[in-house]
């Protein structure tokens, strides 16, 4: 089972920078997208269903404004849109497609990198999303969220970690809720799992030379309840093209 997660920057955008031949190419079983920018009027037939796969999606009431998918090669089960929270189901952050026993999930948590309203908004979301989690871990279901946490775990983790420990995305009480997530809770960063040291990236920054200087973030992950982060054997960032500054997240699962 093989799933990619990416953040478009823009279904628009990433589809004129050639992201459909390239999913072509893939063969993947499910595909979860974040940062739509997009409403269903503004996606034309290719990208609300590509060739070959169903298209589910969470869109922000506001328009050219975050919103996650999933593309999947098998029709969901089931699907559900949003986490029954308004002030955040607004914003279009979360959606969740269940195939007998599996749930996979595609979240694109806040940025607080703006300000501090924003990063208060964040982290209400965290203090909101935590008790879900947990409870989808209790479910017995096998759990793969996928998406963009925006939360740098560890210093491996990004480049400049010593220039951006007050800053959102690597401050202390986010490190410490991801913490609590993969130890205590007991979800696996399936990257990390089968990658330990590895310094690679997800996203970089537009200013200065970030992208050609390699200066990144892995903020973009596969989130895994234990059964089946156990199965991932593979997994890989695609930097041959650019289709968002975001790079697509690769992982191959040996799941039936």
């Amino acid at each position: 089972m093989r799933v990619i997660s990416i953040n478009l920057n823009g279904i628009r955008s990433a589809f004129n920078k050639g992201l459909l031949p390239w999913m072509n190419q893939q063969s993947a079983d499910i595909v979860c997208l974040q940062e739509l920018k997009a409403q269903a009027a503004d996606l034309t037939h290719e990208m609300s269903a590509p060739p070959g796969y169903h298209g589910c999606f969470h869109y922000a009431e506001k328009k050219g404004y975050s919103g996650v998918g999933i593309y999947s090669k098998r029709k969901p089960d089931a699907v559900i849109v949003g986490l029954g929270i308004p002030e955040f189901d607004s914003e279009g952050r979360y959606i969740e497609a269940q195939f007998g026993s599996l749930s996979v999930v595609s979240l694109y948590l806040p940025s607080g990198s703006s300000g501090e309203e924003r990063q208060a908004v964040k982290f209400n979301f965290m203090a909101a999303f935590m008790p879900h989690l947990r409870e989808l871990h209790a479910s017995g279901r096998d759990v793969l969220i996928c998406g963009d946490w925006n939360i740098a775990h560890t210093e491996k983790d990004l480049k400049n970690w010593r220039g951006n420990r007050k800053n959102s995305g690597f401050l202390p009480e986010e490190r410490a809720w991801l913490s609590e997530l993969f130890h205590e809770v007991g979800y696996v960063d399936v990257f990390r799992k089968l990658h330990p040291e590895l310094e690679a990236y997800t996203w970089w920054s537009n200013r200065g030379q970030a992208w050609a200087k390699d200066v990144g973030w892995r903020i973009d992950y596969h989130v895994a309840s234990a059964g089946i982060a156990a199965t991932a054997k593979t997994t890989s960032i695609y930097k041959e093209q650019r289709f968002s500054d975001h790079a697509p997240l690769t992982v191959d699962y040996d799941y039936p």
